[in-house]
């Protein structure tokens, strides 16, 4: 009677385990808490709507950029390789989901032997051959529990390969930026080095004539020194530019087309970024941190479930043919059946060091996410103060350079008037020439900003 209420007990759990009536041991995930801000600092108010909601073909509006943007994305050696591993851990969380099920495997199995201790010395020969069954029945959730972590994983790498698109983008329209911004401060230095050549020719031939003096043709040809030299450096700066971009399109180092431009494009109105506390569900990599959160909870259930019984059935059917069929009478059939149970008694503290190992990936993956959480509002706490003040810098740069071009102009009526020397023309062109690359530099940072605030908040890849 023992017996038979043993196996009706097990009968009964296996029955409930079928249905799902058996709960998986161990935590279920809950959202660990993490400090945010109410709003989001130099913003007037806070919206819900935000920048990062639009796609990015709407936000960098540049046809050149949008060409290059859409190139990285079919041919970024990081996207196929993210990519390959959302295939690997959806291959895996598979494997883990295959656990659940019944494995039956064919069997045939051939023995031949000859007994030399008979008389006769007979040889004997017998064939086996059908189905094997085994199943571990997941009455605790052990299974349920590591399939929960593989698709964890698997989301993960899904938000994973979301970030390296996101990076991407942005690391493009940056790149773009700042080549762009080096495209500009290229024409500035040349247009400056041209005037230059053509006022060391002028005043050289006024040194000739004994009109001038060596002071001014000295200074002049140090300033046009100064401007010359500038230009194989800003060369060099686009080269290197465009080999980054490049290598973000997949390709090999090599000049990227595009049309020249005197200046860079004003930066369009700033979108609000919108609510704080959105950002948990918009950032890739706040996601991503999220996904192996749970995956590492789902472990700890795995790890505690090894103490539990382990509940499995095996069964065999098929025939059986030569000496032993003749043995058992002839008929040919066969079949088995042979649940067990296994409870751990002794384990020399594996079981419970495996837990313990399990809790701390999962305390580090609580810090983990909570760490990129904070980082997310940094990142976008950065890039709304540079972009509003660098707006500021840049308003100011622009005065300045107007006053200067002025300057400019002024000197040079006052020397052909004989009101001034020429020094005061070249310290107007000399704080011009730098004022003017300041400029450049200002709104192309601007730029990059603004690029930066996109990639921050989470936007940046739309299908």
């Amino acid at each position: 009677m023992a017996l038979r209420g043993w196996f009706a007990t097990v009968a009964a759990c296996v029955l409930a385990s079928l249905t799902s009536g058996c709960a998986p041991v161990g935590p279920n995930y809950r959202r660990p808490p993490v400090p945010a801000p109410s709003q989001f600092r130099f913003v007037e108010s806070s919206q819900a709507a935000s920048l990062a909601d639009l796609p990015w073909w709407q936000v960098f509006e540049d046809p050149v950029l949008q060409a290059l943007i859409r190139e990285a994305v079919a041919g970024n050696l990081d996207v196929r390789a993210a990519a390959a591993r959302v295939e690997r851990f959806r291959a895996e969380a598979g494997i883990a989901k295959s656990f659940l099920y019944p494995q039956v495997e064919g069997v045939a199995t051939y023995t031949i032997q000859r007994n030399s201790g008979t008389a006769r010395g007979d040889v004997q020969q017998n064939a086996v051959y059908g189905f094997q069954l085994s199943w571990e029945i997941d009455l605790f959730g052990r299974i349920r529990r590591e399939r929960e972590a593989a698709i964890g994983r698997m989301l993960a790498s899904e938000q994973g390969r979301r970030g390296v698109l996101v990076t991407l983008v942005g690391d493009v329209a940056s790149t773009y930026f700042l080549l762009r911004e080096l495209d500009v401060e290229l024409g500035i230095a040349r247009r400056t080095l041209g005037v230059s050549d053509e006022t060391v020719t002028y005043f050289q031939n006024r040194l000739d004539g004994g009109v001038s003096n060596q002071l001014e043709v000295d200074r002049i040809r140090a300033f046009r020194a100064e401007s010359a030299a500038a230009i194989p450096d800003l060369e060099r700066q686009i080269a290197v530019a465009e080999n980054d971009l490049s290598l973000l399109l997949g390709g090999p180092p090599g000049p990227i087309a595009r049309e020249p431009i005197e200046t860079l494009p004003p930066a369009p109105p700033l979108i609000p970024p919108g609510l704080p506390a959105s950002l948990l569900e918009r950032r890739p990599d706040v996601v991503e941190a999220e996904q192996l959160l749970a995956a590492a909870n789902a472990d700890v259930g795995a790890a505690r479930a090894l103490f539990f019984p382990a509940i499995s059935l095996t069964s065999f059917v098929g025939g059986i043919s030569g000496s032993l069929a003749t043995l058992l009478g002839g008929s040919g059939a066969a079949w088995q059946a042979a649940p067990s149970v296994l409870q751990p008694v002794f384990t020399g503290g594996r079981l419970r060091r495996n837990l313990e190992a399990a809790r701390a990936s999962y305390d580090e993956a609580v810090a983990q996410y909570q760490k990129a959480a904070l980082n997310g509002y940094r990142e976008v706490a950065n890039a709304l103060v540079t972009i509003q003040k660098l707006s500021e810098v840049y308003a100011q740069q622009a005065t300045g350079v107007a006053a200067l071009e002025s300057a400019s102009t002024l000197s040079r009526s006052r020397f052909n008037n004989g009101l001034a020397s020429y020094i005061e023309i070249l310290t107007a062109d000399q704080d011009l020439f730098e004022r003017q690359l300041a400029l450049a530099q200002t709104a192309g940072a601007e730029l990059r900003a603004r690029a930066d605030l996109y990639r921050a908040l989470g936007g940046g890849w739309q299908p």
